[in-house]
C-alpha cells in the first residue's frame, strides 16, 4: 500500500510547549517542549530519526517497541503454570505489520473519504491530552523513551494510530452518507410502530431480553435466567422509565412497574 507521512516542518513548531506530564507522587511537573536540538521529557541529545518520513519498515520497528513496553506491563495471570512468553512469542511479525498498514489505511481514508487530513495541530493537541491526562505516567513515559524521545516518531507512531481511531469512528458514527437512508427508515418504522409489543413488525433483526426485578417471585422461584438481566427495585423503575419514554408507551409500563412478580421482556 502507498505509505505518507507528514512532514517535519507541519509538525516541529518552534518554541511550542506540547504538553504537562503530572507527577503523581509529588507536586512536581514535566514541561515538555519541542525546540530544535531539545530532546523529549529528558535533557540528552537530540535524536538521530529522521524528521520528515518514516518508511513502512522503521513503522513496523517502532510499533514492536510499543507493543514491547505494553507486554511489559500487561500482569501475567498467577494461575497460570507456564511462564510469561516473550513479546515474540505471542505478537508475529505479521501482526507488528497490520497494525501499522490500518492505521496508514485510516488516516489516508480520513483524507481521501471525508477531506479531513490529519493536521500538525491535531496531532499536538493529541499528545497535548495524552500527557495531561494519562492514569500511568510512568507507562507513557517509557513509550517515550522507547521511541527515542523524538516529538516526530512519538507524533507518527504513537499518537497518529490513536487520534486516527478515535476521528474515523467519529465521522462514520455521523456520516448521512453511510446511515442516513437507513436511519429515516428505523425512525419511520418506530414512528409507525411505538409500542414494544409491536417491534416484532419491524424489519430490522429482533431479540428479546428479559428483565427480572430482583426481589420478584419468578427469581425466588428459581426462573430461568440465561437470557435475564437481574435488577433491584431502583434499577427496575429507572429501566421501566426508560423504556416507557422511548416506545412511548407509559399506559402499558406502568402497571408492569407496580407488579412485584412481574418481569419485562
Amino acid at each position: 500500500m502507498q505509505k505518507k507521512s507528514i512532514s517535519s516542518s507541519g509538525f516541529v513548531h518552534s518554541r511550542v510547549l506540547i504538553g504537562l506530564l503530572l507527577c503523581a507522587a509529588t507536586a512536581c511537573f514535566i514541561l515538555i517542549p519541542i525546540r530544535s536540538g531539545l530532546a523529549f521529557l529528558h535533557p540528552q541529545g537530540p535524536s538521530n530519526a529522521p524528521q520528515g518520513t518514516l518508511t513502512f519498515e522503521e513503522r513496523v520497528s517502532y510499533q514492536r517497541a510499543i507493543e514491547d513496553v505494553y507486554w511489559r506491563h500487561r500482569i501475567w495471570p498467577k494461575e497460570r503454570p507456564d511462564p510469561k512468553p516473550s513479546l515474540d512469542a505471542v505478537m508475529s511479525q505479521a501482526q507488528l505489520e497490520k497494525k501499522v498498514a490500518d492505521y496508514l489505511r485510516k488516516s489516508q481514508a480520513l483524507e481521501d473519504y471525508w477531506q479531513h487530513p490529519i493536521k500538525a495541530e491535531q496531532l499536538q493537541a493529541e499528545m497535548d491530552r495524552m500527557a495531561q491526562h494519562t492514569k500511568q505516567p510512568q507507562v507513557l513515559q517509557e513509550l517515550f523513551e522507547a521511541l527515542g524521545n523524538d516529538p516526530f516518531v512519538i507524533a507518527e507512531c504513537l499518537v497518529r494510530p490513536a487520534l486516527t481511531d478515535r476521528l474515523l469512528t467519529s465521522w462514520y458514527a455521523s456520516d448521512e452518507t453511510i446511515h442516513g437512508e437507513r436511519k429515516q427508515r428505523a425512525e419511520s418504522e418506530l414512528q409507525a410502530h411505538p409500542g414494544g409489543q409491536q417491534m416484532k413488525q419491524l424489519s430490522g433483526k429482533y431479540s428479546e431480553i428479559e428483565f427480572v426485578r430482583s426481589d420478584s417471585a419468578r427469581k425466588e422461584a428459581n426462573h430461568d435466567l440465561g437470557h435475564s438481566i437481574l435488577l433491584n427495585r431502583s434499577e427496575w423503575d429507572e429501566t421501566v422509565e426508560k423504556l416507557a419514554a422511548m416506545f412511548r408507551d407509559h399506559t402499558a409500563a406502568a402497571p408492569v412497574s407496580a407488579a412485584k412478580g412481574a418481569s419485562l421482556t
